[in-house]
């Protein structure tokens, strides 16, 4: 239970960090970067991508059937 409890922390903290970044670089989109490219440099950022990655261990840690 305690293992369920601190992989949802660590995927909401991941998420939130990975989410704040996705929302900073939404200022691109007044530099002149059209939608494609602001998605291509999403894509190509880790510390955006690291959102994937905590919802994967939310979902994981929700779905994840105990031991009895």
């Amino acid at each position: 239970m305690i293992f369920r409890i601190v992989l949802f922390f660590l995927g909401l903290l991941l998420c939130s960090l990975g989410l704040s970044f996705v929302i900073i670089y939404l200022n691109l989109l007044n530099m002149g970067y059209n939608f494609k490219e602001y998605v291509q440099f999403i894509i190509s950022k880790w510390e955006c991508l690291v959102m994937i990655l905590g919802l994967f261990l939310i979902f994981i840690s929700l779905y994840r059937k105990g031991k009895h």
